[in-house]
């Protein structure tokens, strides 16, 4: 996906998938089963004019509201 930079997309089951872009460093593989709390990648800028972190939940292709499946802060 253009101007993502370096993207991970996990795929949580067959409704729901996570992205995380703009990674400097990717730490898993394609096709790695991950688990809650691994680290799967450090910060960066690719794709970007500087640092930053795109995340998004998308359920059956469509993006949500990630704070619905986040822990409370």
């Amino acid at each position: 996906m253009l101007g993502y930079g370096n993207l991970i997309i996990v795929n949580h089951n067959e409704h729901y998938l996570s992205a995380y872009a703009h990674n400097r460093n990717i730490l898993v593989q394609e096709g790695q089963n991950v688990q809650a709390g691994q680290v799967i990648a450090e910060l960066g800028s690719s794709g970007a004019d500087r640092p930053k972190l795109h995340f998004e939940i998308r359920k059956d292709g469509n993006p949500v509201d990630p704070a619905r499946y986040l822990p409370p802060r």
